[in-house]
């Protein structure tokens, strides 16, 4: 709808009531589990049993909280040990490929551009069993020429630090490549002319204009891994994350815990959005 030009107010109503339920079919699902999360009933469905904190800070079965639920509090210190070293390897290549493909021309780019994207493409299930089928074969080699047992290609958190880096880090490239388009590359000549070495211009000049796109794709690797399932799921070992850990109390049976938790993520990644808004204004 153009606002300059005239509209039947029936249109104007369609179109407003369009817009009215289009949000609350994304905000009423989210709006539920929140609210079942303060159910005082040992299920999170109706009927509404009276307002309760036990899901949260709850210290006795069978309402105890989430921070007193050790294995999920464990779970979410292993999302989070996850998600930035993910995020820690994504920037930092991402950094790496965006000047790779923003200053460079060299054969082969455009090849290796679309290899890069790739990963963005295949279903995060097919990535995660075709990343464990590999790894897999490369550790049986390495045992049966030289007895040499690699844990690092078994499933484990190395494996998922490096499955979700595998898309994770496209991501970040496409965030930070897109900051340093908008770059004026006469910034860096200026300073080399003042006697400045190329290293010193990047750090100085290059590197604080790319600092908000920096942040929003930590946030945004952070966030991507923590709250990754499909391609955790192929590759995880003992040691679970949290999407997998709710997975696994799932099927043993819903509780108002896993709605506890579910809205704390709500507000955790809603509380990093804002920060990466901030940061990305703020540039």
């Amino acid at each position: 709808m153009i606002p300059s030009i005239p509209q039947p107010r029936f249109l104007i109503a369609a179109y407003t009531a369009y817009v009215v339920v289009f949000f609350l079919f994304l905000a009423l699902p989210l709006v539920v589990v929140a609210g079942f999360a303060f159910n005082d009933s040992q299920f999170p469905s109706l009927p509404w049993r009276g307002f309760t904190w036990n899901w949260f800070f709850g210290a006795e079965r069978p309402q105890i909280g989430v921070f007193h639920e050790r294995p999920i509090l464990r779970a979410i210190g292993t999302s989070a040990f996850v998600a930035v070293c993910v995020s820690v390897l994504s920037v930092a290549v991402g950094l790496s490929n965006a000047f790779l493909f923003n200053r460079y021309r060299f054969r082969g780019q455009g090849f290796l551009y679309v290899l890069m994207l790739l990963p963005l493409v295949v279903p995060g299930i097919v990535l995660g069993i075709s990343i464990l089928v590999f790894s897999s074969r490369v550790a049986n080699g390495l045992w049966d020429a030289a007895q040499w047992d690699l844990e690092a290609l078994r499933p484990g958190l190395t494996l998922v630090i490096l499955g979700q880096f595998s898309f994770i880090a496209t991501i970040a490239t496409l965030v930070i490549g897109a900051r340093l388009q908008k770059f004026d590359r006469t910034l860096e000549e200026a300073a080399l002319n003042l006697g400045a070495t190329r290293l010193t211009a990047v750090r100085t000049i290059t590197l604080p204009f790319l600092m908000p796109a920096l942040i929003g794709a930590f946030v945004v690797a952070f966030l991507m891994s923590f709250e990754n399932f499909n391609t955790t799921l192929m590759l995880v070992g003992s040691d679970a994350p949290l999407t997998i850990a709710m997975f696994d109390r799932l099927k043993e049976g819903s509780t108002p815990l896993l709605n506890a938790v579910s809205l704390l993520l709500m507000l955790g990644s809603s509380l990093l959005a804002l920060v990466m808004i901030a940061f990305q204004k703020r540039g």
